[in-house]
């Protein structure tokens, strides 16, 4: 079992870590305040390669695997500037064309995406159906040689800034054998099997539609988080699309096509948070090894408060460990084992990014509180990280089910 990053993801990681500490948190803030993007460091990162390392070199990627983008989610993100359509974009969005699309779409949509000229939104997530994603109501219906998307989504990130948005929608199914049955959303990999007796059976679609269509219209919502990438409402009535707009050319693709994008986005959720994590303890340990305040020397000589940073540091490692396993088990093609793994990592890095924060603060004391020192600005952040895309409670019931064997509780 090799740990080490090779050489040219060790080179990747120093180059990312460059960029990032150019712009900082200083910057990040300052977007997010003024309701602005991050535009310049967007067309940096993809004039420099690092938004499309995921991505096939056919269509202007790197040709490397989830690996090298979490090493970028992470760097930035340890920088300051954790950037969420990173995972939307390049890493959903961008997987699921990769491995499912039509070579039509993937010409037509992959190689913006590599060097960041556009971005892809991804909608799945519904007001009605929280985690249940058996009780997804977006439907799609054929109309002649088009198809016909009705339905509402919530918290779509990123819909102002991209051209197109990945629209998760049910398909018509007359007869829906054993195979068809609905596939559990807080599963990682799978073979859509699944649900209770009585259930609605799930056909699920993925649809590309420009985010300018007549029928779709978005509202903003505002969110208790400081951040430049923002959150909307998305109405769909009667949106139409063509039949190329069908991911893959098939509904058949759907499913696959889903779950192949479920676990690049935990991961590289996993990673963004192990980032954000290390930067806060960067931050408040640069502070504690000068602040004096007690005898002349630097606060951070004293165990209340050394030892709760070493605590979390330990925590962000851990969770870091994680993240690439899953990683290198879901580029090896491990799929199972990877979704195992991806599902933990997201566990472990949200806990330790929102205690690594927490303890920055609590170390900073009322500075801690302030815009200047940097660490509070992240705290909604990482405590949306407990909760998306999918919550520690339903993680624990998948490692309950899945890897323990217990009956399924929910």
């Amino acid at each position: 079992m090799n740990l080490d990053l090779t050489d040219e993801q060790a080179q990747l990681r120093d180059a990312v870590r460059a960029l990032g500490r150019r712009y900082g948190h200083g910057y990040f803030v300052a977007k997010a305040k003024a309701g602005e993007h991050t535009t310049e460091l967007w067309a940096d990162a993809g004039r420099l390669g690092y938004l499309g390392v995921n991505l096939p070199t056919e269509y202007g990627g790197g040709g490397g695997g989830i690996t090298e983008l979490a090493l970028v989610c992470e760097e930035l993100a340890a920088a300051g500037c954790p950037l969420l359509l990173l995972v939307v974009s390049p890493a959903i969005a961008g997987t699921v064309i990769a491995r499912h699309g039509t070579e039509e779409q993937r010409r037509r949509l992959l190689p913006g995406l590599a060097d960041g000229s556009s971005k892809v939104a991804f909608a799945i997530t519904e007001p009605e159906a929280g985690s249940n994603f058996h009780r997804l109501g977006t439907v799609a219906r054929p109309d002649g040689d088009d198809w016909l998307i009705t339905g509402d989504k919530c918290y779509i990130s990123g819909v102002d800034e991209a051209g197109h948005v990945l629209v998760v929608a049910r398909v018509p199914q007359e007869s829906p054998a054993a195979d068809d049955r609905p596939a559990e959303h807080d599963r990682p990999v799978g073979d859509g099997r699944g649900g209770r007796p009585g259930e609605p059976r799930l056909r699920p679609a993925l649809f590309v539609v420009p985010t300018d269509a007549p029928g779709l219209t978005r509202s903003r919502l505002e969110m208790e988080i400081v951040s430049p990438e923002n959150q909307f409402l998305l109405h769909l009535d009667e949106v139409r699309v063509p039949a190329d707009a069908l991911v893959g050319g098939s509904v058949d693709t759907g499913l696959p096509a889903l779950f192949a994008g479920l676990n690049p986005e935990r991961i590289t959720v996993a990673a963004m948070s192990v980032g954000t994590g290390r930067y806060a303890i960067e931050r408040a340990s640069a502070y504690a090894a000068t602040r004096t305040v007690w005898q002349g020397r630097p606060i951070g000589t004293h165990q209340g408060v050394s030892h709760p940073l070493a605590h979390a540091t330990v925590q962000v490692e851990l969770a870091r460990l994680m993240v690439y396993q899953a990683a290198t088990r879901y580029d090896a093609g491990r799929d199972v084992e990877a979704g195992v793994a991806a599902n933990m990592a997201k566990y472990a890095a949200g806990e330790a990014a929102a205690l690594a924060v927490d303890t920055a603060v609590q170390t900073l004391g009322g500075a801690g509180l302030t815009t200047e020192y940097g660490v509070a600005t992240l705290l909604g952040a990482v405590r949306a990280g407990r909760i998306a895309p999918v919550s520690r409670e339903m993680i624990l019931n998948f490692v309950a089910q899945h890897v323990l064997g217990q009956t399924k509780s929910y």
